[in-house]
C-alpha cells in the first residue's frame, strides 16, 4: 500500500501525525489541498488504499472489504510508528474512509501506537442510505477511457456534481492523479475495476446488518469527533447526523450548503472547518 506524505515542518520525526483516507473509487492525491494547509504543523499521510492509486491490486477482488483495508491501516501505523514515534494521532476520512477510521478509532488501547485524538467523519456515518448505495454502484468499475484529460475532466464531473462548486482549475487538479495512460494512448481511471464486485455482490438485507455493527463501532469511539455534512447529501442524512450527535463520541456536525457527497475539503471553508479542528489547543478536563 503506497501512501503520500506531506511535512513542511523540516521535522521528519514531527509527533503529530495527521491520516487522510479518500473515499470508495478515489486516491490519497484528493488531500492535496488540504495536506498542503495541514503541512506546517503536522506530519500528513494520505496513503491509496489497496487497489487504487499507486497501491497494489488484490488478486482475489472479494478482499476489498473494511476489514482488510484496517489492517492494512494499522501495518502502515506500526511503520510509521518505527520510522518516529507518533505523539499525536488524528484521522480524516472522506466516506469510506471515514468508516475505516471508524473501525481504527474504536479499537481498544494497545493495537495502536497512541489512541485516534481527533477523528473527522467526512459526510458519512454508520447508516447509509441504500439509494446512494445504488447511485454509486451504477458507474463503479465502468470501463471509461478518455482521449485527453480535459475530456476526462468533463465527463468525471457530469458524475461528480454532488460535490458542489469547483473553479476548472480546482476540478483539473482532482482529475489527473485519477488517470493512467494505456498502452493505447488513452486515459483509463486509476482504480482496479474489480472493487466493483464486492460492492455489487452487497444486498439491501446485508447492510441494514452492517449498519447495526456500525453504530456499535460508532458507540465505542473515545475520539473527539467531527461530523462534516454536504446539506444535499443523498448518503448522510440529517437525520442520521443528529443521532451522531447524541450517542457515542457525539460529534459535532458542520454543514455546508450547496454540496452533496461528498465535500472534497478542496473549499476553503472547508479546510477551514478541518484545520480549525485539528490544530485548535486540547480541550480542558472537566473535573
Amino acid at each position: 500500500m503506497a501512501y503520500w506524505e506531506w511535512n513542511a515542518t523540516g521535522r521528519p520525526e514531527h509527533p503529530h501525525v495527521v491520516v487522510c483516507v479518500h473515499g470508495l473509487s478515489r486516491q490519497g492525491r484528493d488531500f492535496d489541498t488540504l495536506a498542503r494547509a495541514l503541512a506546517p504543523h503536522a506530519r500528513v499521510i494520505c496513503p491509496d488504499v489497496v487497489g487504487r492509486g499507486e497501491s497494489d491490486w488484490l488478486a482475489d477482488p472479494m478482499h476489498y472489504e473494511m476489514q482488510h483495508y484496517a489492517g492494512d491501516m494499522l501495518s502502515m501505523l506500526g511503520q510509521l510508528q518505527q520510522q518516529a514515534p507518533i505523539g499525536c494521532l488524528d484521522w480524516v476520512g472522506t466516506s469510506m474512509g471515514g468508516l475505516i477510521g471508524m473501525a481504527v478509532a474504536s479499537l481498544p488501547a494497545g493495537m495502536l501506537p497512541v489512541p485516534v485524538r481527533r477523528l473527522i467523519l467526512n459526510d458519512v456515518g454508520p447508516a447509509i442510505e441504500w439509494s446512494a448505495l445504488e447511485r454509486i454502484g451504477q458507474y463503479l468499475g465502468a470501463p471509461l477511457r478518455f482521449e485527453t484529460p480535459e475530456q476526462a475532466a468533463a465527463q468525471l464531473w457530469a458524475l461528480s456534481t454532488s460535490f458542489g462548486p469547483h473553479t476548472p482549475e480546482q476540478w483539473m487538479a482532482l482529475t489527473r492523479p485519477m488517470l493512467r495512460k494505456t498502452p493505447e494512448g488513452l486515459y483509463r481511471l486509476h482504480y482496479d475495476p474489480a472493487i466493483a464486485q464486492p460492492f455489487r455482490a452487497l444486498t439491501r438485507e446485508a447492510a441494514e446488518q452492517g449498519e447495526a455493527l456500525l453504530w456499535q463501532l460508532y458507540d465505542a469511539i473515545g475520539a473527539e469527533t467531527l461530523l462534516l455534512r454536504g446539506a444535499q447529501s443523498d448518503l448522510l442524512t440529517a437525520a442520521t447526523a443528529q443521532v451522531m450527535a447524541k450517542r457515542g463520541p457525539r460529534a459535532r456536525c458542520v454543514e455546508f450548503a450547496g454540496v452533496g457527497h461528498a465535500p472534497t475539503l478542496v473549499a476553503a471553508d472547508q479546510v477551514d472547518a478541518v484545520c480549525q479542528f485539528l490544530l485548535a489547543p486540547p480541550r480542558p478536563i472537566s473535573p
